[in-house]
């Protein structure tokens, strides 16, 4: 079935703080990714991956840093996105926030 319904979805917490709902065709994945326990004093670590990335805040405020760039707060609305291989990472900013990232290809990592 083509549909997630997030109510009717049992998310995957991926680490503390951070649970995840995915959707995925052959070549595109869609994953929301709900944040809490802010707000952070520190960034995440840095990563980077092969895979481009879309992103766009749903709800709360993050500072997206990425290498080469000045660091940037974003809230909700907001969009970034982050080409193959380039290291970046997020702070949260809010006590939570809803991230909805779109991969491709898609990541098989997360299955």
């Amino acid at each position: 079935m083509p549909v997630l319904k997030y109510q009717e979805t049992k998310p995957e917490q991926v680490s503390e703080g951070v649970q995840r709902r995915l959707v995925h065709t052959n070549s595109l994945m869609t994953a929301v990714l709900d944040l809490s326990g802010g707000p952070k004093t520190e960034p995440d670590p840095f990563h980077s991956h092969p895979h481009e990335q879309s992103c766009y805040l749903a709800e709360g405020k993050i500072l997206f840093l990425m290498e080469g760039e000045t660091p940037v707060q974003l809230q909700t609305g907001d969009l970034f996105y982050v080409p193959s291989g380039k290291p970046h990472a997020i702070q949260l900013l809010s006590e939570t926030a809803r991230l909805v990232d779109s991969f491709s290809p898609i990541r098989e990592d997360f299955l």
